[in-house]
């Protein structure tokens, strides 16, 4: 695994979530698991085993020397590793800061992180069947596999690249191909020309053995114009080696019956604490502590996304209408672009039923989650999404757009019989949330029965690593025959 994040040490997003997970449970299922993640400056040098000698790099117009410092992933015996390089890593942010978004070194900090995983396993002499890679930042490494280390020990090793957001590319000046130390001839033959740039994505598909996205549903949504970002073409040409995997999620960590993190712990048969959480969010977030009130809680990225212009954009977003129209409370933790904290903040001030704390807080995420009688997720797209898997666990029905993982992990409300788990709607404009919030809101008002029992058969939902790292397991076998000339079994 060639990651940008990995948690606990690094995390911007699910990718580090995710990484980590299937690296467990892939252990778990007897693979050999390594891990290979940059040392950045937020993470503590003191806390890991510094291995002897430092590891050279080719990079750019020479080499660069990095140190290797060694842990393990919490909770297992699967290592990981960190190249330390104090000028391309040293710094906070992963991918950019508050005051520069994005690192303009980020292709000779990527490429040191792909070139050097390959240096680091001729070091270790652990030479793997699969380099799997995550997203642009280490989409270099099937790249790098077909070129630099297409002979040699690595000959008979095949790649696997995960997308896990196409809005995501790694587009660069195209001379910055210069760090891969590739020659022109492969700017246009290793797929990384776009537009006279450099995008280091669209060259990670156009190399690896297999590609995969985190849900079904996303594998077939980026085939289309609508939602590949210009790349849909080449992954219409790819279809046969693209294939979706669920994420799943870690219920030691996100399971309502044994969280530490909330005050009250509840299941599917014992709903009493439930309640009890709900009353505890209302008071720390200064909303009047009122049972028959539905809550609706959001924990997300305020970005675009994430649907938060449609939900609160000024003038038109539904928030306001639906605070002022519903007998109804909302929580919302998040943090993102500039003017949606501000806007967010502003109508939290003017209305007693809307709370919002801008930043992140684990503690009160698992609160709201625990908490909360609705989660509203509407997405613009969403590859996988974890919070409605969080939800469905926790009993809060969640309210989302029907698209990626939110299509294939929620299912639709039916009014006639009370079936379903959530409430989904189609188009991403401020009239369908308010409509589907009202749904939700009524239904709580009028068919409470239907709600209760929506919960108790969300609660009982399972989308574990188990599955999710058998799968992974079944296309590294069929990249690895691929790369060794074998028919591939069928998946």
């Amino acid at each position: 695994m060639v990651s940008s994040e990995a948690v606990p040490y690094a995390k911007a997003g699910g990718l580090g979530d995710m990484v980590s997970a299937l690296a467990v449970e892939l252990a778990r299922q007897d693979h050999d698991v390594r891990v290979v993640l940059p040392r950045y400056y937020g993470i503590d040098k003191g806390a890991l085993e510094l291995m002897p000698g430092p590891l050279g790099v080719p990079v750019g117009f020479g080499t660069q020397w990095c140190g290797v410092y060694r842990s393990t992933l919490p909770g297992s015996e699967v290592p990981v590793y960190f190249l330390d390089h104090e000028r391309l890593f040293g710094r906070d942010g992963i991918y950019g800061s508050k005051a520069v978004p994005d690192f303009p070194d980020n292709p000779e900090r990527f490429a040191l992180l792909s070139r050097g995983a390959f240096q680091l396993a001729k070091r270790l002499e652990w030479i793997p069947d699969i380099m799997h890679a995550h997203d642009w930042p280490t989409a270099l490494v099937p790249v790098f596999l077909r070129t630099w280390e297409s002979s040699g020990p690595f000959a008979s090793t095949a790649s696997v690249l995960t997308i896990h957001n196409l809005g995501y590319q790694g587009i660069y000046p195209k001379d910055t191909i210069v760090f891969t130390q590739l020659g022109w001839d492969e700017f246009h033959g290793s797929g990384f020309e776009w537009h006279d740039t450099l995008n280091l994505l669209k060259a990670g598909l156009s190399n690896a053995d297999i590609l995969s996205t985190v849900s079904p549903t996303y594998a077939a949504e980026i085939q289309t114009s609508n939602f590949g970002f210009g790349l849909d073409g080449l992954l219409r040409r790819r279809g046969a080696d693209l294939f979706g995997v669920l994420n799943g999620i870690d219920y030691t960590v996100w399971s309502p019956d044994t969280d530490h993190k909330i005050p009250h712990r509840f299941d599917d048969r014992r709903l009493a604490g439930k309640a009890a959480n709900k009353k505890e969010l209302q008071r720390r977030l200064g909303l009047a502590v009122d049972a028959k009130a539905p809550l609706v809680g959001m924990v997300t990225r305020l970005v675009d996304q994430k649907g938060v212009g449609a939900l609160a954009g000024p003038s038109f977003g539904s928030l306001w209408g639906m605070c002022t129209d519903f007998a109804v409370q909302f929580a919302i933790l998040g943090s993102g672009d500039a003017w949606c904290e501000t806007e967010l903040t502003s109508l939290a001030a003017r209305l007693p039923n809307l709370a919002v704390q801008i930043g992140y807080d684990d503690g009160l995420a698992h609160l709201i989650e625990a908490g909360a009688d609705f989660f509203l997720m509407p997405s613009a797209y969403e590859p996988c999404g974890l919070n409605q898997m969080y939800s469905l666990r926790y009993g809060t029905l969640p309210i989302v757009r029907r698209t990626g993982g939110l299509a294939d992990t929620v299912e639709q409300y039916v009014e006639a019989t009370g079936e379903g788990t959530g409430f989904l709607f189609e188009q991403l404009t401020p009239r369908a949330i308010y409509d589907t919030v009202g749904w939700a809101v009524w239904t709580w008002f009028n068919r409470r029965e239907h709600v209760t029992a929506m919960r108790r058969r969300a609660m009982r939902q399972r989308f574990s690593w188990d599955g999710s790292a058998r799968r992974y397991g079944e296309l590294y076998q069929w990249a690895l025959d691929r790369r060794l000339g074998r028919s591939p079994h069928a998946w």
